[in-house]
This record gives C-alpha cells, structure tokens and sequence, in this order.
C-alpha cells in the first residue's frame, strides 16, 4: 500500500555562516547590525528537511511538498533563487523577522497556522517536517510546538533516517546519547519529525525544476501575509558577543584525572 503524503517543511532562512555577526540593541528591540545587507541562505537544518522530504515524495506518487518559510520576503526571494533549483516543492510565504530574537512560541504560532491554511490539507497524510535545531532560533521547542499547535502527538526529534513501510508504517532513527540512535516505528501519519543531517547529500541545481517551482514561489511571495511576533513577556536587556578569555599554562607529565578535576574545578569557577 502507497501513501501518497503531503509534507510540510517549516524552514527560515539565516545569514550566511562564514559571516560575522554583530548584534545591536535596536528601538524594535535585539538586532543584527546591517541584518538585511548581509547574505542569507536556507537554514541548515531545515535544508536537510527539505531534501529528505523530497526524497520521500519522489519514492511515492501523488506526495506533494510544501515549504513553510516565515522570514522577510525580500530575503526569502534571494534565498528561493537557489533553493528553488535543489527540490520541487509549493512555497507558502509569511512575512516576518528571520533573526534569533523572536519568540519560539510565536513563530510556531505562524507556522501552525500557515500549515493548517493549506488547502485540501488531509492530516492522514500529513506530515511536518523542520530542523531539530536551528542557526537562528535555535531554542529546540519550535517544531515541538508546532506539533502540539496541530494536534500531532508522534513527534520525533533528532532524526536521521526514515522509512516507509509498505503498510504505511514509518521506521525512524533519532538520535541518543552515546552516539546511538533510537529505533522508533510509527504506524503512519500525521507524525511531526525534527531532522538532524540526514543521510542524503545535498542535490545538485537543477534548472528545469528551479524554474518549474519559480513559477509558484513569485505569487507565494507577492501573497505573504505579514506575521507581527512580538516579544511574548520576553525582555531584553542587553545583546553582545560573548567575551573572548584564555588562559593558559603549560605543565609537562600531569597525570589525566588531575587535568580533568582542574578544567571541572575552572568551570564551576571554584
């Protein structure tokens, strides 16, 4: 038995990695300095998302993927660019603040409710896909209440593999401590996973679907609606770089255990 699924992937984009980042204390609250200048691409995380969730589409007829970005669209259409060339998918657009100041709760509000906006959406087909982590909001609560936000009690965090049973079943494997993972088997949608890297490489750009899904992503993003997050309770009082310190000493022939009892001993501060 075939399902044919439909995939939401909730995916931001983040300033370029090689980057520096500067944050600034703002009149609309935390920043980053020259934020809308600097080169932004798929979240990671997300990004592996995307790819896994197109994999399994393309493993069953009739699935079809969506990619939920909440980000300011001015950026999302640079991004779109060349993600648009990685996968197929249908772009839903919300327009809103990507950085990491934003309250995890209410990002997962906007998506929720952008996933639930789909038309024809059959939540015995559904799947949510995102990143486990995030290089912006990196607080590991907003796909689990995205989750809770649809009523998807199958959440699966830290996944790197998963399979379709010809039942309909899911085998997933999360990650544990120890370098292990977790052999999980769920009898099938709607199942929420939060991906870590995967198992598949990133695909090459491919022009004629970069073109076939440019055809959606320009409408989606003249239609984003513009999401308001705000600050939830949450105050800040202050945003800086964290202090470089280094302190270092040289000692020959010291037994491990004493190493070890000193560096446990610096980070209590004792």
């Amino acid at each position: 038995m075939s399902i044919a699924y439909q995939i939401a992937v909730c995916a931001g984009i983040v300033p370029d990695p090689l980057q520096t980042l500067d944050p600034v204390a703002g009149p609309a609250g935390p920043a980053l300095k020259n934020e809308m200048m600097l080169p932004a691409v798929l979240d990671p995380w997300a990004a592996h998302a995307l790819y896994e969730a197109a994999n399994l589409a393309r493993q069953h007829a009739g699935s079809k993927v969506w990619l939920v970005s909440l980000s300011p669209k001015a950026k999302l259409q640079q991004v779109m660019m060349t993600v648009a060339q990685k996968a197929p998918f249908e772009l839903i657009a919300i327009d809103g603040p990507s950085s990491g100041f934003t309250d995890s709760a209410a990002v997962a509000a906007a998506l929720a409710a952008a996933i639930e906006g789909i038309p024809g959406l059959d939540r015995s087909r559904l799947l949510v896909f995102g990143g486990w982590e995030s290089a912006s909001r990196g607080a590991g609560a907003t796909m689990q209440v995205v989750g809770e936000l649809l009523g998807i009690t199958e959440q699966f965090q830290g996944v790197d593999e998963l399979t379709a049973g010809p039942d309909g079943s899911l085998r997933i494997l999360e990650r544990i401590e120890g370098g292990c993972h977790q052999v999980s088997v769920c009898a099938g949608p709607p199942a929420l996973l939060g991906w870590a890297t995967g198992k598949l490489p990133e695909p090459r750009n491919n022009p004629q679907v970069g073109m076939a899904n440019m055809r959606s992503i320009l409408p989606a993003l003249q239609k984003a609606r513009p999401a308001v997050l705000g600050p939830a309770g949450a105050q800040f009082h202050g945003v800086a770089l964290p202090k470089q310190q280094r302190q270092t000493r040289i000692v020959k022939d010291a037994p491990v255990e004493e190493i070890a009892r000193e560096i446990a001993a610096w980070i209590r501060g004792e």
